[in-house]
């Protein structure tokens, strides 16, 4: 989203100005009832999850391994060492679990954007390979691991329908399809647009590809029992601990703490989206960016069929992508995406999530939102996941918006790897982890980047619809 920075900063700025006035605008005549009497904003997922196990107040004086963050990556990789005999306390600023491991659309990839040729460009056609194989690799490991730990969460190979959203897009896709069923196995279906409503219930897109090894996740649920292994296993999380310091502490480091600081022989960095000035080095290397959800109402279960027949989870090919699906009782739609150039809150970015969702499934306009919510995730500026090792601490992050499966399985490879195992290693460890010239961790690059890509969006689509007019 952000690696293409040869932009007109001028016209861009132009370009965001006048999105934040349109949306202003359009955000003052937004239906009065658009919300539930019922309408929070917090995760739909959150809704049907038991109150979390009871978590310690405060971290020991000493431990073998200190994990900061309690997300998806802290909580596999602390599983891991505790299991591995090493004692473990898990750090969390929050609530566990209150970034975008329980705020995120639910939706599984491969997790690896750059296609195989690019990575070949860079890294040689071997290791590319094993690069995007990583990717597959982890939503493998992920379906395993959630089976053998009993976690109930919905998990389930459903497929995702990549729609176009004009017809040189679906050309491009279907193109795409095709080399990557040849070189890499990829098992997949060109659905065109007259097949199009066997698989979504819209006529907004040009066809797509179903990409039939994807999969869908109950966030939530999730979270909560990976969580409850973790303290079942005898790892201390202490939430509202917030660390402020790592020091090198002879062949360890001391780790302040809110509360007090702790004597650790190795420190795992798994923030994210949420990396601060705690870590330097890392914030200026992954982008945090707002992404955006909402929750329909319950809604008839027929229209439900209707939009989702086949209950996969889609997104599509624009640059700026919204992503949706059924929720996994079926009884609501959940829809996610970037809305607009600058950050917002869930109550402004609710009317314009509804907007674009009833420009797909016109059929929803009148459904009202019964939840709002935004988490960041993070960006790196080649657009691959990173983890290895630096200063002595270890990490992984910049999953760039495709975490479920690769945050959890880079999170355990992370704590093999602090166990001195060699099954922890991967062919992501220790890539180049670029960075910008002057780039600290703040963006100020994002709101005309994304205003620029959802201008040439809609410029590309309003070509098409006139074309197909005349």
């Amino acid at each position: 989203m952000v690696t293409q920075m040869g932009l007109n900063l001028k016209l861009a700025s132009f370009l965001v100005g006048g999105f934040r006035s349109l949306s202003s605008k359009q955000s003052s005549q937004s239906h009065r009832d658009l919300f539930t009497d019922a309408y929070v904003e917090q995760p739909l997922w959150l809704d049907d999850v038991p109150p979390q196990p009871e978590l310690d107040s405060s971290p020991p004086k000493a431990a073998d391994v200190v994990v900061i963050g309690a997300g998806y990556t802290g909580l596999n990789a602390a599983l891991q060492t505790v299991r591995g005999g090493r004692s473990t306390v898990v750090l969390e600023a929050g609530v566990a679990g209150s970034g975008c491991s329980t705020r995120n659309g639910g939706q599984i990839s491969t997790s690896i954007k750059p296609s195989l040729g690019n990575l070949a460009r860079r890294f040689g056609f071997d290791r590319a390979r094993a690069i995007r194989g990583e990717g597959v690799t982890a939503l493998d490991w992920l379906e395993t691991f959630v089976t053998t730990e009993d976690i109930a969460c919905d998990f389930h190979r459903c497929g995702r329908f990549y729609a176009a959203h004009t017809p040189k897009h679906f050309e491009e896709l279907a193109k795409d399809a095709d080399s990557r069923r040849q070189k890499e196995g990829m098992d997949s279906r060109v659905v065109t647009k007259a097949e199009q409503h066997s698989e979504l219930g819209t006529d907004f897109y040009h066809g797509g590809v179903v990409q039939l090894g994807y999969a869908a996740i109950h966030p939530g649920r999730y979270h909560q029992g990976l969580l409850q292994s973790v303290v079942n296993a005898g790892v201390d999380v202490v939430p509202h601990c917030a660390a402020q310091a790592i020091k090198p502490e002879g062949k360890g480091f001391r780790v302040i703490t809110a509360k007090h600081e702790i004597i650790a022989r190795n420190v795992i960095v798994a923030t994210n989206g949420y990396t601060s000035e705690l870590t330097p080095w890392l914030r200026r290397r992954v982008i945090p960016i707002g992404s955006y959800v909402i929750a329909t109402e319950p809604l008839p279960v027929e229209l439900v069929n209707q939009l989702f027949p086949t209950d996969r989870t889609a997104c599509d090919t624009r640059r700026v992508v919204y992503y949706y699906r059924a929720s996994p009782d079926r009884r609501r739609i959940v829809f996610g995406g970037r809305v607009a150039a600058r950050e917002t809150d869930p109550r402004a970015s609710a009317p314009r999530l509804h907007r674009e969702m009833s420009r797909i499934f016109p059929q929803l306009e009148t459904a009202r939102v019964s939840h709002s919510w935004q988490g960041f995730v993070a960006y790196s500026f080649d657009e691959l996941p990173h983890t290895g090792v630096h200063g002595g601490v270890h990490f992984a992050m910049g999953y760039c918006g495709s975490g479920v499966s690769m945050a959890s399985y880079l999170g355990m490879k992370i704590g093999l790897r602090v166990l001195g195992s060699p099954e922890g290693r991967t062919a992501l460890d220790d890539l180049p982890f670029p960075t910008r010239p002057a780039y600290t961790g703040t963006p100020w690059f994002l709101p005309p980047v994304v205003a620029w890509y959802r201008w040439r969006d809609e410029i590309e689509y309003r070509r098409h619809a006139r074309s197909r007019v005349g």
